[in-house]
């Protein structure tokens, strides 16, 4: 009965507390979740840019398979949390439970397989994800210790996601945080005084992970949260087919993502190890910075499913429009600071190699000069993600990364050299940026519609009475 009444407030509180309030509420733990994720990815790339160039490039280079690992993890976590916000919304506990514990069960099942796959063709698989003989050594000590947390690590992202669209994000954020600052702590232990290099640094990440998992997993049973029960497993297509309505353009952003970075390393190692490390680094400040939006824009998505389950579509516009200013405004501000003080920052993370410090200041000055576009690219992404439109999420989530980083990639480097390499992310923010306008002003204008639709049903049932 207390979980039920506690299911109760949560509905009330998401149905009809101010909408800035509760967006920025909500909002705050996840932006703290989101920054220590970043933090603990840069304190990897910059422990290990103490070592050598070579070892700075090796996290660049698995950084495509971290992507694989966050798609499986998303697309379920992603998909399921939106299943569920709906769900709650039209107060259907019962198959909100099933479809939690399809999703997390079904991600330890996927994460265990690829684990196995990926150790056993590991030596191979350095190479195509772009290391050059040089880094290959450094990238397969780090790559190890991944492949073996990998069905933690997945089942960590569905619980996250699960979490955070329950309205939970406080939840999420204790076990995220935790993970993130024990990362940071273990990370100079493992890589200097145990003297492991870059396989002390996955070490200390797989670690780290783990006791996430862990957290969240208990996490998931307080506050009148869902349940994770293995009697609620339903692997059917029922099931699945909304879960992947809901996350598969989670899965086309972060696949397409991990190719997109495989293609870059593949470009910039043309130019040498130094081009890879320093790319690298320039993709770890920019995700800081995306980080901070990307934590108000899941602030904004349980918000989004309860009320569009709800029929309240004037409070998701509101919310929307709300989280949209505040997130172009703040990587406005943040692309200012970086595109300033972009010098410093990169001899932050490799102060002894000039060449690194030369092609990574450029490179995150051009891309901080785009860097707002990317706030009206992802909340627009969040937004058709959340209410279920499948095929314009998923136009939006390939867009950036896929559709048009990728043959900028391939073809701006063969006309312009290193120079295409540093400008192919914010040519590609540039040509998102103009379609999510598209995408964006069609689906408003239909919650518009909707919206009034509503209103006119609730005059029309004053009237009757």
């Amino acid at each position: 009965m207390k979980s039920e009444m506690t299911a109760d407030e949560k509905f009330k509180r998401m149905t009809e507390t101010p909408i800035n309030k509760l967006v920025l509420t909500l909002a705050v733990p996840t932006i703290v979740s989101m920054l220590t994720t970043s933090i603990y990815n840069m304190a990897d790339t910059f422990f290990v840019s103490q070592i050598s160039t070579s070892a700075s490039g090796a996290v660049g280079v698995a950084f495509p398979l971290m992507m694989i690992i966050q798609a499986i993890g998303f697309t379920l976590g992603m998909g399921s949390g939106n299943y569920i916000s709906r769900l709650l919304g039209q107060k259907n506990r019962e198959y909100s439970s099933k479809v939690l514990a399809t999703g997390f069960f079904t991600a330890l099942i996927l994460g265990t397989a690829l684990a196995i796959v990926g150790l056993i063709f590991i030596d191979p698989l350095v190479y195509i994800l772009g290391a050059t003989d040089t880094i290959a050594p450094h990238a397969k000590a780090y790559i190890q210790y991944i492949l073996i947390g990998i069905p933690f690590m997945t089942a960590s992202f569905v619980m996250n996601g699960t979490l955070r669209f329950q309205g939970s994000a406080f939840y999420a954020m204790i076990g995220i945080a935790t993970g993130g600052v024990l990362n940071i702590v273990l990370d100079p232990i493992f890589i200097f005084t145990f003297n492991m290099g870059t396989g002390g640094a996955a070490l200390a990440t797989i670690i780290s992970q783990f006791i996430s998992f862990c957290i969240l997993f208990y996490n998931s049973s307080k506050g009148g949260n869902l349940k994770i029960k293995i009697k609620d497993f339903s692997p059917e297509w029922v099931v699945y087919k909304e879960i992947l309505r809901g996350g598969l353009p989670s899965f086309y952003r972060q696949a397409l993502g991990s190719i997109a970075l495989i293609c870059l390393n593949f470009s910039a190692g043309i130019y040498g190890d130094a081009a890879i490390a320093a790319m690298s680094i320039v993709g770890r400040v920019i995700h800081f910075a995306v980080s901070v939006m990307l934590g108000l824009g899941q602030g904004f998505q349980p918000i989004c499913g309860f009320n569009y389950g709800a029929k309240l579509y004037d409070r998701v516009l509101s919310a929307f429009w709300f989280t949209a200013k505040l997130s172009v405004t703040a990587l406005a501000i943040l692309g200012i600071i970086g595109f300033i003080t972009s010098p410093i920052v990169i001899q932050a993370f490799r102060k002894e190699d000039l060449e690194v410090i030369a092609i990574g200041s450029l490179a995150l000055r051009l891309q901080s000069l785009t860097l707002p576009l990317s706030a009206w690219i992802i909340m627009t992404n969040m937004l058709v993600q959340t209410i279920g439109k499948s095929k314009e999420a998923s136009i939006v989530s390939i867009s950036r990364q896929g559709l048009f980083f990728i043959p900028s990639i391939l073809i701006l480097p063969r006309i312009l050299g290193l120079l295409g390499v540093q400008l192919s992310q914010p040519v590609s923010d540039v040509c998102s940026f103009i379609l999510a306008v598209f995408i964006s002003k069609e689906v408003l204008n239909e919650l518009r519609s909707q919206q009034e639709e509503q209103e006119n049903l609730i005059v029309s049932k004053e009237i009757d009475r």
